[in-house]
């Protein structure tokens, strides 16, 4: 065998073992995703990459590169957290990536009345922290108010609502068994479990993992991560290995 072929063998041996080894970890422990959206300022932020955790939840066929059939269900099922920040894909097409925060297990009922969430016929507790404070929505600067959550697991994290917010009552959200409701931090620039017909109710086999932490952050508004001269505008080093809480 000449060198140039063994060259070319042994390289694609390299790369065909090292794909692999990527899926696997992957597939059972940790993937990077990227924001592309504005639905969980200020908590993540367009051009945040971050690692979600695969095994929290267990798996399903969602675990897997291009949802293969490889069994029914979920295996090693662990029920998430209200609270939890997590990746699934959605119903509409059990193809698309969203990210966002769970609200209600199987079994409660969330509504919207005068602009508070209630679960369960009781208001999460909400403190306002902050007014006039600018997110994006898309393209859009939103004025809003920010507030603390306090779910009734003890669990606490930042949302927001715009000043003239348009989603303020609802009638009731009543979660189905093995579903879950899941809403945006950015409340009035989210589309989530609120809007039947595109996101809705999410089944436990659409969970893909939690999200754990930001290794990476750029802000895609000032340049290209590949612009060296301007990273020290457009890369975010404070946001670099932040948990997501």
């Amino acid at each position: 065998m000449s060198m140039g072929k063994k060259f070319l063998i042994e390289n694609t041996k390299t790369i065909f073992y090292a794909l692999i080894i990527a899926i696997f970890i992957r597939s059972l422990f940790l993937q990077p995703f990227y924001i592309p959206s504005s639905s969980m300022e200020p908590n993540l932020l367009v051009g945040d990459r971050l690692f979600v955790t695969k095994y929290t939840y267990g798996y399903s066929k969602h675990s897997f590169p291009f949802s293969p059939n490889l069994f029914k269900g979920r295996i090693f099922f662990s029920e998430p957290n209200r609270g939890d920040v997590v990746v699934f894909k959605t119903p509409a097409d059990n193809r698309t990536d969203y990210i966002k925060r769970l609200i209600g297990l199987p079994g409660d009922t969330i509504q919207f009345i005068d602009g508070d969430v209630y679960l369960n016929n009781n208001q999460i507790l909400k403190t306002k922290i902050k007014k006039n404070f600018k997110v994006n929505c898309g393209p859009v600067i939103l004025d809003t108010n920010v507030f603390e959550e306090k779910l009734p697991n003890g669990i606490k994290y930042i949302s927001v609502y715009e000043k003239n917010n348009f989603f303020k009552n609802s009638d009731k959200f009543i979660v189905p068994l093995n579903h879950y409701f899941f809403l945006g931090d950015n409340r009035d620039c989210s589309k989530d479990s609120r809007y039947l017909t595109s996101v809705g109710y999410v089944h436990k086999d659409n969970l893909v993992g939690r999200a754990r932490f930001i290794f990476f952050s750029s802000d895609r508004n000032i340049g290209s991560i590949f612009e060296f001269w301007n990273w020290n505008k457009i890369l975010r080093l404070n946001r670099f290995f932040k948990t997501i809480k």
